[in-house]
């Protein structure tokens, strides 16, 4: 299997070197990767937010599955870009949709979706620029 892991942080570290114990794995790539990273697959300069760039190394390199790290790519819908292309609909995406990635990259959101479904959490306000005396 090849797989791209995306993201250049400790986590990526971690994961690529966990990746790469599988005997399943032929070939690990990491974008952007870091000097961890490159010492157990291969970095590529492609940013995480580069869906075009990604989708033409996804499809030159043929990439299996992609492990998705940071938050940012997931809150700007990579997964999406990737279930609704028919050239890369067969990829697996590992993260969740533009919408599940909500919970993570929008507090006020997770906050609201909590008192939506009765789940217990720490009281809040969310304050806007307009609203910001309010919250001094």
């Amino acid at each position: 299997m090849k797989l791209l892991l995306l993201g250049s942080g400790g986590r990526e570290h971690a994961l690529a070197w966990k990746i790469v114990q599988s005997p399943k794995i032929e070939k690990l790539y990491i974008a952007p990767g870091n000097a961890g990273t490159s010492l157990v697959g291969e970095n590529v300069t492609i940013k995480v937010t580069d869906f075009a760039g990604l989708k033409v190394f996804v499809l030159e390199k043929e990439i299996d599955m992609i492990v998705v790290g940071p938050e940012d790519p997931l809150v700007k819908g990579i997964y999406d870009f990737f279930k609704e292309d028919n050239d890369l609909r067969h990829v697996a995406v590992i993260g969740p949709s533009k919408e599940g990635a909500k919970l993570e990259g929008s507090k006020e959101f997770a906050k609201g979706f909590m008192q939506r479904h009765n789940i217990p959490t720490a009281r809040y306000k969310s304050i806007t620029a307009a609203t910001l005396n309010e919250g001094l």
